[in-house]
């Protein structure tokens, strides 16, 4: 009589437990590496957008960066961590000692789990962030660039764009503006100078203003030395913001309008394909015009759409005095514009006469 009650419990009771196994075990394989498991301040990489593809997003930066950074530091070396050496057999005994030997092997072994590329979670939708070690990741990702833009070989299908980053700190305007002080002296402090604009994105953040960021950062660059100009045109240096959640990354990248935004896709095209990208009739990035469509008919450089209206104004009220004036070669034009039957009886009373 129990054994019919045995077999109704025991497959119940292993799905269970098979699925409450599985899960825990296919998140801890996501941290076999080491280090951090998501973006925080304090580290350095690279943030690359993709079009919906994360997993295979991963995958190509990986091939890429690995191809391009044994290109330049060489083939990745793991540290082959020899046995730490021991001390006395009395220090052995001592229960401190003993635990601070312990604390070290852990510590080795990490490092030793460590490589130069790792995946890290972003904290946002279609981002991945690539933690880098030991590298420089914009001179890496510039090296990319230049070397796609000179050969227009397209290398990647998911990948958009892939932005270094040199640093970060927390997303609130007070660390940032400590941070970017000595942050920003490298490239921007006396007697190092130049031209720059500041570009700004947020993502799954609320509390940051992005007006007062751009404005405060400015400041700061205006203050490490004043021949620092702002060219929203052509800049020598452009100030990347990235603000993902609670964590501000930022980074200072050459050739920001000459290589498309710093986007793989757009990078590889030709001149005639690529040419309405970047800049608009005025010579300036469609992104810094609020009013692109407007500035893009005006020829002449520097004069935005408030600037446009007036002189529009100007031709309608020019227009308006010819169309009243009693010439007769202009009062003729008049009734051109009301109908189009009128002006078959002018025209023949003029030949008649």
């Amino acid at each position: 009589m129990a054994a019919p009650a045995q077999p109704s419990s025991q497959p119940v009771g292993g799905k269970r437990k098979g699925k409450a196994q599985f899960l825990p075990a296919k998140r801890a394989r996501r941290c076999d590496a080491g280090g951090p498991r998501q973006l925080e301040p304090g580290l350095q990489g690279i943030l690359i957008t993709c079009n919906m593809n994360e997993r295979k997003c991963v995958e190509e930066a990986y091939s890429l960066l690995n191809e391009y950074g044994d290109d330049m530091y060489g083939p990745e070396k793991f540290i082959d961590k020899d046995q730490q050496p021991s001390g006395s057999e009395g220090e052995d005994d001592d229960a401190e000692a003993a635990l601070k030997k312990e604390v070290g092997d852990i510590k080795a072994s990490t490092e030793m789990r460590l490589r130069r590329f790792q995946s890290v979670e972003s904290g946002a939708n279609n981002v991945v962030f690539i933690r880098t070690l030991g590298i420089e990741p914009e001179k890496l990702v510039h090296h990319i660039l230049q070397d796609m833009y000179k050969t227009k070989k397209k290398k990647t299908r998911v990948i958009l764009r892939m932005l270094p980053i040199s640093g970060t700190c927390k997303a609130f305007l007070e660390d940032m503006k400590k941070y970017a002080e000595t942050f920003l002296e490298p490239w921007f402090k006396a007697p190092n100078k130049g031209t720059f604009q500041i570009v700004y994105k947020s993502r799954n953040n609320s509390h940051m203003n992005r007006e007062e960021v751009i404005k405060e950062l400015a400041g700061i660059v205006g203050s490490l030395n004043s021949e620092n100009k702002v060219d929203l045109t052509n800049p020598e240096y452009t100030v990347v913001v990235e603000i993902i959640k609670a964590v501000c990354c930022l980074s200072v990248v050459k050739d920001y309008v000459l290589f498309r935004k710093y986007n793989l896709q757009e990078v590889v095209k030709s001149a005639k394909d690529s040419q309405p990208h970047p800049k608009l009739g005025n010579g300036k990035e469609a992104k810094l015009e609020p009013d692109a469509k407007v500035s893009q008919s005006d020829p002449s450089e520097g004069k935005n759409s408030q600037q446009v209206a007036p002189e529009s104004s100007k031709e309608l009220e020019q227009r308006k005095p010819r169309s009243e004036t009693p010439a007769g070669s202009e009062g003729e034009a008049k009734p051109e514009l009301e109908s189009g039957v009128s002006e078959g009886p002018k025209s023949n009373e003029n030949e008649l006469s």
